[in-house]
C-alpha cells in the first residue's frame, strides 16, 4: 500500500519518527516552566539587595521563555497542520482502511475461516491475511499515535495561551520595576565628567555619526578624584554576547532595500526588549542622534566607542562605569494585545514580530571595525 509510506514522509518523519512527537511539546513545556520560574523570580528580585542586578536577571528570563514558547507554538503548530494536510490527502485511503479494520473486527471469526472457492482458497486467503495483518495494524497504530499527537498539540496551545498572556504581563511589570531600581540607584562610580555646552555644541555641529564619535572621543574630561579599574577590553575580541535578544539581519558594510550601507550591523528584536552593556563600559553618550533615533554611545576600553542605535528608552547618565551586562535601555515599541493569537495561529513565524531593530557599531580610534570580529553571532529571538 501506498498510504504507510506516505504517511511516514509527511507526518513523522517531519521530526524524526515517534521521538519527535514528543520534541515540540517537550519543548514548549519547558518553556512555560521556564515563564512560571521567572514569576517567582521577579517576586524575590524587588526584595533583592540589589535589585538592579536581579530584575536585570528576571527580564533576561521573562524574554528567553517566551521566545522559547513562541517558537514551540510554532513548531507546534506546524506540525500539526502537516498531520493534518496528509490526513486531507489520504482520506479516501484512510476511509477505506478503516472499513478493512472495521469489517474484520465486525466479522465472526467462523466467518473468516470460510471461502467461496473451498480449503484452496481459505488457505490462499490466508496467506494473504497473514501478510496483510501486520501491515494494517501498524498503519492503525501510526494512525492512532498521529490523532494523539494532534489532540496533545491542541492542548498545549490552549494551555500555553494563559501562559502566554501571563509572561508578557509579567515582563512588562519587570521592566517597570527595573525602571525604577535604576532612577533609584545611586552606587555606580563615575569616570568622566562632561562640559555641557561643549557637548551641545558638538551635537549641533555633527552631521554624521562619524563627526560626533570623532569630537566625542577628544571632549571628555577625566575626573582625577576617580580612579576605576577596567578590564582589558581587547581580551574579549570575539566573545561578546549580543546586547539584546534577537538575531543579525544586515552585516557590516550590507545594503539595504534603499542601497545604504552602514558599517555596523543591524540586529531585528522584539518590542519593549531589554538591552544591556556586552562589557563593562563607561556611558559617553545619551540621548537622540541624527537620524539614529535614541542612541547610547559606550567606551568599553580606551580608544574603542560602541554604538547602540535605535532604542525606545534608555538609562543611566553620562560618565557611569557600567559592569558587564548591566541595563542600558530598552527597545521601543509595545506589547500588542493580540501577540497571542498572532503567535499561535503564524506558523511559518517568519521573524514578523521582531519588528524593532538595533543598530551596533564598533569604533576603534575613530574608524568602524566588523562586529563579526568581536561578537559572537548569535542566531536566536
Amino acid at each position: 500500500m501506498k498510504w504507510p509510506a506516505l504517511f511516514l514522509a509527511g507526518a513523522l518523519a517531519l521530526g524524526g519518527g515517534a521521538s519527535a512527537q514528543t520534541e515540540t511539546p517537550d519543548t514548549a513545556w519547558d518553556a512555560m516552566e521556564e515563564l512560571r520560574a521567572a514569576g517567582d523570580a521577579l517576586e524575590a528580585a524587588e526584595g533583592a539587595r540589589d535589585r538592579v542586578a536581579a530584575l536585570t536577571q528576571t527580564v533576561q528570563a521573562y524574554e528567553s521563555g517566551l521566545a522559547a514558547l513562541r517558537e514551540g507554538l510554532r513548531q507546534a503548530t506546524i506540525r500539526e497542520r502537516a498531520i493534518e494536510g496528509v490526513f486531507a490527502a489520504e482520506s479516501d485511503r484512510l476511509a477505506r482502511l478503516l472499513g478493512v479494520l472495521q469489517a474484520i473486527q465486525a466479522a465472526p471469526e467462523p466467518h473468516l475461516l470460510l471461502h467461496p472457492d473451498g480449503p484452496l482458497g481459505t488457505v490462499r486467503a490466508g496467506i494473504v491475511v497473514s501478510d496483510v495483518t501486520p501491515a494494517l495494524t501498524r498503519e492503525a497504530m501510526e494512525l492512532k499515535e498521529a490523532l494523539q499527537e494532534v489532540a496533545v498539540l491542541r492542548a498545549l496551545q490552549e494551555a500555553a495561551v494563559t501562559t502566554l498572556e501571563e509572561g508578557l504581563a509579567g515582563a512588562q511589570r519587570a521592566r517597570t520595576e527595573l525602571s525604577k531600581a535604576i532612577s533609584e540607584r545611586t552606587d555606580l562610580p563615575r569616570r568622566f565628567i562632561t562640559d555641557t555646552v561643549a557637548m551641545e555644541n558638538l551635537l549641533n555641529s555633527a552631521d554624521t555619526l562619524e563627526s560626533f564619535a570623532g569630537g566625542l572621543l577628544s571632549a571628555s574630561v577625566e575626573d582625577p578624584s576617580v580612579s576605576v579599574e577596567a578590564p582589558d577590553f581587547t581580551t574579549a575580541q570575539g566573545q561578546l554576547g549580543l546586547p539584546v535578544l534577537g538575531r543579525v539581519i544586515r552585516g557590516y558594510n550590507e545594503a539595504d532595500a534603499a542601497g545604504v550601507r552602514r558599517p555596523g550591523w543591524v540586529v531585528a528584536t522584539r518590542p519593549l526588549t531589554l538591552v544591556t552593556t556586552p562589557w563593562p563600559a563607561t556611558i559617553r553618550y545619551l540621548g537622540p542622534l541624527l537620524d539614529y533615533g535614541e542612541v547610547a554611545i559606550l567606551e568599553p576600553g580606551e580608544g574603542y566607542l560602541l554604538v547602540l542605535a535605535g532604542l525606545g528608552q534608555l538609562f543611566g547618565e553620562v560618565g557611569e562605569v557600567l559592569p558587564k551586562d548591566t541595563p542600558i535601555g530598552l527597545m521601543g515599541g509595545s506589547t500588542l494585545a493580540a501577540d497571542q493569537g498572532f503567535l499561535i495561529s503564524s506558523p511559518q513565524g517568519g521573524g514578523a514580530e521582531a519588528s524593532e531593530s538595533l543598530y551596533i557599531e564598533l569604533r576603534r580610534n575613530g574608524t568602524p571595525v566588523d562586529p563579526a570580529e568581536w561578537f559572537a553571532r548569535a542566531e536566536n529571538g
